[in-house]
């Protein structure tokens, strides 16, 4: 509503900072009293921002690089429009860099006595808890000369999952597991398989599988068909020390690890075997047991989205402890740590026995591409250089890896994007050889 004459003089003057009565202010205001007046009523006209309601909704939970909403509702009780500027203040990683300002500030518009809603997009760069900060709005007045600014506390939080990028391979691996089920004619016998049926017998058919028996009483020849058993029980065991703390690709080692967890977590729950996981540093991070094949994925991502790594040495004693006590049967252990050569010869080599001589081991470990790339290099005395001290961090890794293989260990090393298939791979190996 609009104020005229005395009336518009005396709401302005009331509604001025106590400091506008400074001595300095008298002649600005005989001079431009008009001028003075609007911008005091503009100021008194503008909507309070104390009063407004403001809640929220929307998601909050959201995979790494994906995008989450978060809707914010806002109330205007009182009997003035509210024409505002809004700021959702959220972490930085929150957006993909350069994209904050344009995703955190809206503009609005919200008659006396009504709501609105207002959408904040987020595209999280980290994995984790994503707490709100505070909502700033300035409201203006019907002139846009003066304004109104509060902040207010509206409480959310996002959590922030891995991004499991490596299920794109799990539909070929199921494939191949269901080969090893017995479900096609591609069958496979170890010590740890299971008899599963008959069939006839076909060229090429391994000639110790034939049931004579069976083939007694039929005219054809019979074989047995075999099975990996089922409900065997893998722990998976994430290093999360400093040496998780490297990057490799633009992204720590802890998260390409996660990755290949989570596929092996995945497969391992079609195939009827029980996934439990541990996180180890120098103390427990996370332990994820006993879940069902349907409740482990998503208990596994849960636990994993708030992990980051410790620039801490990671006590291999105290892991291997950690882990006997969480596998009291035998078991497939699964190490997600470095190949690095002091941390395994140091910390792992002494100890790596307390695990072989009651469960099978597998260490998988994330490669850098850039070390390879390197090792190509040629053209100038920089390029050679490069290129031998590549040669020379292959060497050591190999000859840690074989280290390990000597102790009974089955050793996967690829790059980030190469880790989860590999891992995938070695664990069907595994259960067709029968070692599970």
């Amino acid at each position: 509503m609009a104020l005229t004459g005395r009336t518009a003089l005396l709401a302005a003057l009331g509604s001025l900072p106590v400091g506008i009565w400074d001595p300095s202010w008298t002649g600005i205001l005989a001079v431009n009293a008009p001028l003075a007046v609007a911008c005091a009523c503009d100021f008194a006209l503008a909507a309070p921002v104390r009063r407004l309601g403001l809640t929220r909704s929307g998601d909050t939970t959201a995979r790494l690089g994906e995008p989450a909403g978060i809707t914010l509702t806002i109330t205007n009780p009182s009997r003035r429009p509210l024409r505002a500027h809004l700021r959702d203040a959220w972490p930085p990683s929150s957006w993909q860099p350069g994209t904050e300002t344009e995703a955190s500030r809206h503009h609005l518009t919200i008659p006396p006595g009504e709501r609105r809603r207002i959408t904040t997009r987020l595209r999280p760069t980290r994995r984790g808890d994503h707490h709100t900060d505070r909502v700033t709005i300035r409201s203006y007045g019907p002139l846009g000369l003066f304004s109104r600014q509060g902040a207010h506390k509206v409480p959310w939080t996002v959590r922030v999952l891995p991004a499991f990028t490596s299920r794109k391979h799990l539909p070929s691996k199921l494939a191949r597991l269901r080969e090893l089920d017995g479900r096609t004619s591609v069958l496979t016998r170890g010590e740890g398989t299971e008899f599963d049926s008959l069939r006839e017998y076909v060229p090429g058919d391994d000639t110790r599988s034939i049931d004579w028996r069976a083939t007694a009483r039929h005219s054809t020849v019979a074989v047995r068909t075999w099975r990996p058993e089922r409900d065997r029980h893998i722990l998976l065991v994430l290093d999360t020390g400093r040496t998780s703390a490297g990057r490799v690709d633009d992204a720590p080692r802890l998260d390409a690890s996660m990755d290949a967890a989570l596929l092996l977590a995945a497969l391992a729950s079609r195939a009827g075997d029980r996934v439990d996981l541990l996180a180890y540093d120098r103390r427990v991070r996370a332990l994820v047991q006993g879940r069902t094949a349907r409740d482990v994925l998503p208990s596994l991502v849960n636990a994993m989205a708030t992990l980051e790594p410790e620039l801490v040495e990671t006590n291999a004693r105290g892991l291997t402890a950690a882990a006997l006590r969480t596998t009291p049967r035998r078991s497939l252990i699964v190490l997600m740590t470095t190949l690095d050569a002091a941390p395994v010869e140091e910390g792992l080599l002494p100890v790596l026995p307390q695990l072989t001589q009651r469960h099978t081991v597998l260490v998988a470990s994330v490669a850098d591409p850039h070390i390879a790339r390197m090792a190509t290099s040629r053209g100038d005395t920089d390029a050679v250089y490069e290129a031998a001290a590549a040669a020379r961090a292959q060497a050591e890794r190999h000859r840690t890896a074989e280290q390990l293989r000597r102790h009974g260990v089955t050793v996967v090393d690829a790059t980030p994007s190469e880790l989860a298939p590999t891992l995938a791979d070695a664990y069907l190996a595994l259960k067709a050889a029968g070692r599970l």
